[in-house]
């Protein structure tokens, strides 16, 4: 039998009875939630970054954990056994606890019980440590550190021998120093177990060179060990960062050179090694530095000691001439004819003299007969009328410049008072309005009235207009 339609306004059955109802309060759902968290998820690792960090007086840490999709909300208590220092903004963390619900706010937490760092952070911790650690024992001591030898003949180099680092240092001994000897090592320089092959292969050096100079002599061995690899991230590096690598090199007998990665890198390899390079191929020069530098000096004296020679020979050249000379001046026959030609120079002063004695005289003379005639009347007569025409010829002059400028003055002044003359103001269009009646100039147009009839004056004639 068919049920009958409720009409949509019918809400009597909408909700159960009362008797069949549960309702909860806030609270008791909040406590169920809390159980199911506690119960279901319980203890967790979350990874995520550290953000609004609030360190209360208590010693309770309160922060956010979050990532690119959501955050958490986190706590740490006082009295969990956890790295607090760890936490910091902006830090990546791993986090280990429980999750629970934070009952007063209904807000659902993770409760810290442990802090580790993520990833580059914690092996970055790792590398502080362990660089404390080994300075606090001396093996970063500037004290102990051995120069390099100038001339290096034969090196022996830890590195991987598929590398690009090993391709870039024998590209630059080829070029710099192809005779130097190199002495191979193979290790591999990264990933699990790299760093005992490269603490292995260091002492395995220092082991081959001294059984060659026991064998051969001291010049027979090595002269430095080179330990580089090309560049790559943190964890491609680390095999240098371990202590097993920095013990054997602090322990060789030999001076190291550790060139690791590019220039901004710094592993703890290179503040044990007794030099760091920058890069590979800077190893390498700084390797050769001493070869290049003594075959540049020898070039160099190979092109100066021609020149050295000839400055020589002109030096003897010059004393040989200089002692000629000395000879040639104290030979008898140079004193005679000094005496000779003292002689003739006395000869030669004497008519000098005398000509000198009748050349005063006569300069006298004339110097008399000028005075004589400066102080006579006629003289003096022609000297004052050349002074009174000069005088006359200056005034007139003058005169004839006043007259000029004058006039000058005059034109300018007439063009100036035309240039402003209110005709020369018509003239370039302009016009000047006045009141019929009064006269009364008119300057704006607020003063006039419609049909007031005023005079406007142009350049040429005035007339009249009405004020619509």
């Amino acid at each position: 039998m068919p049920r009958p339609i409720k009409s949509p306004w019918d809400f009597g059955e909408l909700f159960p009875p009362e008797a069949a109802r549960r309702v909860l309060t806030v609270s008791e759902l909040t406590l169920q939630v809390k159980r199911l968290l506690e119960g279901q998820i319980g203890s967790v690792w979350v990874s995520g970054e550290v953000s609004n960090l609030r360190v209360q007086a208590s010693g309770h840490a309160y922060f956010t954990l979050k990532d690119a999709g959501a955050q958490l909300a986190c706590v740490l208590f006082r009295s969990a056994n956890a790295r607090r220092d760890l936490l910091a903004d902006g830090r990546k963390v791993l986090l280990q606890g429980t999750l629970t619900v934070y009952e007063p706010r209904g807000q659902y937490q993770l409760v810290v019980s442990a802090v580790e760092l993520q990833g580059v952070g914690a092996l970055q911790l790792a590398f502080e440590r362990l660089k404390q650690k080994l300075a606090a024992e001396g093996l970063f001591a500037p004290e102990r550190k051995r120069p390099l030898p100038r001339y290096v003949e034969r090196i022996g180099v830890v590195t991987s021998p598929t590398g690009a680092a090993l391709r870039d240092v024998l590209h630059v001994l080829e070029r710099r120093h192809p005779a130097l000897e190199l002495v191979l090592a193979p290790c591999r320089v990264q990933g699990e177990g790299a760093a005992a092959e490269i603490a292995t292969a260091i002492r395995e050096l220092n082991r081959y060179h001294a059984e060659v100079c026991a064998a051969r002599g001291p010049r027979a061995g090595l002269d430095l060990i080179l330990v580089t690899r090309g560049g790559g991230s943190l964890e491609d590096l680390w095999a240098f960062n371990e202590e097993v690598v920095a013990r054997a090199i602090f322990e060789s007998a030999l001076p190291v050179v550790s060139a690791v990665g590019h220039e901004i890198d710094f592993t703890i390899s290179d503040f044990v090694a007794d030099c760091r390079a920058a890069t590979p191929s800077a190893a390498a020069e700084l390797i050769t530095a001493g070869v290049v530098a003594a075959r540049d000096r020898l070039a160099d004296l190979r092109l100066r000691l021609p020149r050295l020679v000839r400055e020589q020979h002109a030096g003897w050249a010059g004393e040989l001439a200089d002692l000629r000379d000395r000879l040639r001046r104290a030979h008898p026959r140079q004193r005679v004819n000094t005496a000779w030609q003292r002689l003739d120079e006395l000869r030669a002063a004497l008519g000098r003299t005398a000509r000198f004695t009748t050349r005063s005289a006569r300069s006298r003379w004339e110097a008399v007969a000028a005075a004589w005639r400066r102080v006579y009347p006629g003289t003096r007569l022609v000297e004052w009328r050349r002074e009174l025409e000069l005088a006359t010829a200056r005034m007139s002059e003058l005169a004839r410049r006043r007259l000029e400028q004058e006039r000058q003055r005059c034109d300018a002044l007439r063009d100036r008072l035309r240039l402003l003359s209110p005709e020369q103001t018509l003239a370039r269009g302009y016009s000047i309005t006045a009141d019929a009646v009064s006269g009364r100039l008119i300057r704006d147009a607020a003063e006039t009235q419609p049909g007031q009839v005023v005079t406007t004056r142009v350049w040429r004639g005035t007339f009249r207009s009405r004020v619509e």
